[in-house]
């Protein structure tokens, strides 16, 4: 009799053989998930889908012959150049930086532990814009350490070390993060394992940690490499924006849509569609390998 007052207090009624009743979700008829998938659908034609091929047809509005000689335009070829460049240079670096940081946040115990988490975030809570202004004035002929660079005759500034170092610190927290909670959930027992039984720290590392964090790493070097490619803020402020030699892809679809000259600056933009779209069917590949 106790039992039954609060199921007849929910709402519910017991089901045949004392069966707990069925309860219905939120949101689970039929009606309801038509709703909810349209309006999915809905918003992502027309602020995903729609927006993408409208940067294709532009591209192609004059036809092919236009759209290929702006993608064969010098200074958008040294700007596919330049963005590939930092990628091949700005990704090692900060998977290395990576696999330091996770390893000695989630193998050691050490005073600083949280100041160091907190320094790693500090690039996703501060303005790339922000960051930028940081390094001109750091760096720059008026910095902090303008003077000294500039008595050894050293530039860093509005050239493509500026640019470098700027899409480094915007996008070192990438790899470092996903390989932080790939570490953490795997735990240290088969690294303890293979110390037990003889073998070296760099050798458990090459042959049991390395292993176990690949996907981990793979996936957190594809969403560092995407977005450096798409990097715009930081980059603006320390490139100097010189056509044909400090401008990025994104940098140059602004200068070509400046200049008025529509098709360019959308085949530009194709192009930077395409290597997202690319990056992004790695990521469902990687995270379905997961």
């Amino acid at each position: 009799m106790s039992a039954a007052v609060p199921m007849a207090a929910a709402g519910a009624t017991p089901g045949a053989h004392g069966a707990a009743p069925y309860r219905r979700r939120v949101a689970q008829g039929p009606l309801a998930r038509t709703v909810l998938i349209g309006l999915a659908g809905i918003v992502a034609v027309l602020f995903l889908l729609l927006p993408v091929i409208v940067i294709f047809v532009e591209a192609l509005s004059l036809g092919v012959g236009a759209y290929v000689e702006a993608v064969i335009e010098p200074s958008t070829l040294h700007a596919v150049w330049l963005t590939l460049l930092t990628a091949l240079v700005v990704v090692p670096v900060n998977v290395v930086f990576g696999i330091a940081a996770a390893w000695c946040i989630t193998r050691f115990e050490f005073k600083g532990k949280k100041l160091l988490i907190t320094l790693i975030e500090i690039p996703f809570s501060v303005s790339p814009i922000v960051a930028g202004i940081s390094y001109l004035f750091f760096y720059g002929s008026q910095g902090l350490l303008g003077p000294v660079l500039a008595a050894y005759d050293i530039r860093i500034m509005f050239s493509v070390p500026a640019i470098m170092l700027a899409s480094m610190f915007v996008t070192s927290p990438f790899v470092a993060r996903e390989l932080i909670a790939t570490m953490q959930v795997q735990g240290n027992e088969y690294e303890e394992a293979a110390l037990s039984l003889g073998a070296s720290g760099f050798k458990t590392f090459l042959k049991v940690t390395l292993p176990n964090m690949k996907w981990g790493l793979l996936y957190g070097a594809l969403l560092c490499n995407a977005r450096v490619m798409g990097e715009f803020g930081a980059v603006s402020v320390v490139s100097g924006s010189i056509r044909g030699q400090t401008n990025t892809l994104p940098l140059q679809i602004e200068l070509l849509f400046n200049d008025y000259s529509a098709v360019g600056a959308f085949a530009a933009a194709s192009l930077l569609t395409l290597l997202a779209v690319f990056s992004l069917l790695a990521k469902a590949w990687l995270e379905r390998r997961r």
